[in-house]
């Protein structure tokens, strides 16, 4: 890879008439990125759990000038099961037959305890969220990419999934398990189009941060809109081949 994710530049027109679907779209990141992907071209899926919140997205992306109308998939990841996923794959296939990008991005923290406290329930419900909702949507979405000439998958990582850190639980272990996934994926389809990679925000002004850092000062955070050049890269023209990596967006 010669070229540097975090200061990548390209045209307006980078993602003109690529299908991406990006999960946890209502909020932060997500939503930054679908905002940006659609003015870039992009004919944009997003993904939430809150109706509301996803329609007021909608409505900014249609504010834009010259953009494609973007669609609304409604799912609780923590209550999904194989009929949701299979039902929403279903969908998407009748309405648009391929997917040119798929971002998984919606996640949940989880608690902030060690190990030997940590609650099972909560255990479990962040491994589903964070893992198994991104291996369900991953599977159930292959045909689609690989109706697409040029498919990318983008997981959401974390710098305490490289390297563990005390009280980070669950959702250390999950982005352990996410990078693992990526790279097993990425593995399995070195010989076609498709490519697998993960991007570690790092530090970002969103929700998420602040529950996990709430006495830090937010101001001296990149926001959302700042670190979505990784994003692009991964999901334009440019990145062909780029499969395997994690990639930090600062």
């Amino acid at each position: 890879m010669t070229t540097d994710p975090r200061t990548y530049t390209y045209p307006d027109d980078v993602l003109r008439d690529r299908i991406i679907l990006i999960t946890g779209a209502s909020d932060g990141i997500g939503k930054a990125l679908a905002l940006h992907a659609a003015g870039l071209g992009a004919q944009v899926i997003l993904h939430g759990r809150n109706v509301n919140k996803l329609e007021e997205v909608y409505d900014e992306i249609e504010a834009i000038d010259g953009v494609q109308r973007p669609s609304i998939a409604v799912m609780d990841l923590a209550s999904a099961n194989s009929e949701s996923y299979t039902t929403l794959a279903d969908s998407i296939a009748q309405e648009f037959g391929r997917l040119d990008g798929l971002v998984l991005n919606a996640g949940i923290l989880g608690e902030r305890y060690s190990i030997e406290q940590y609650d099972a329930v909560v255990w479990q419900r962040v491994m589903h969220v964070n893992v198994t909702s991104a291996f369900a949507l991953t599977q159930v979405f292959l045909p689609l990419l690989k109706a697409s000439d040029d498919a990318s998958i983008i997981f959401t990582s974390s710098g305490v999934g490289r390297t563990g850190k005390a009280f980070w639980g669950a959702y250390a272990v999950s982005k352990f398990a996410t990078e693992g996934l990526s790279q097993v994926l990425a593995d399995e389809h070195r010989q076609g189009t498709l490519r697998s990679n993960c991007i570690n925000p790092g530090p970002t002004r969103t929700s998420m941060r602040l529950a996990a850092y709430p006495a830090e000062e937010r101001d001296k955070l990149k926001g959302p809109g700042d670190i979505l050049s990784p994003y692009v890269y991964l999901l334009g023209p440019d990145s062909k081949g780029v499969t395997g990596m994690s990639i930090d967006a600062q």
